[in-house]
């Protein structure tokens, strides 16, 4: 990814990127003229989805059981099971 300085057109450089959530970061810039010396924050957010995942809905929800604590998954199967 490659930053520009808006004061004098430089190329800059990402020193620090400070990442809030996996949709969201903050990137600290410096301007690589010595001259200008211009330091900016951006930001970086995810806009939308162009193509979805290749992962199958199937392997997405056995990662989300798999992160829930034991007895979260208990209790969610006991509640699958009282559905019948």
């Amino acid at each position: 990814m490659r930053v520009y300085c808006s004061v004098c057109a430089s190329k800059g450089r990402i020193s620090l990127r400070d990442e809030l959530s996996l949709e969201f970061a903050r990137l600290y810039c410096q301007c690589s003229s010595v001259k200008c010396g211009h330091t900016w924050v951006a930001n970086l957010t995810f806009s939308h989805t162009l193509s979805p995942s290749a992962q199958t809905v199937d392997r997405l929800l056995f990662d989300r059981l798999r992160a829930l604590t034991p007895d979260k998954q208990r209790d969610l199967f006991d509640q699958l099971g009282s559905l019948r």
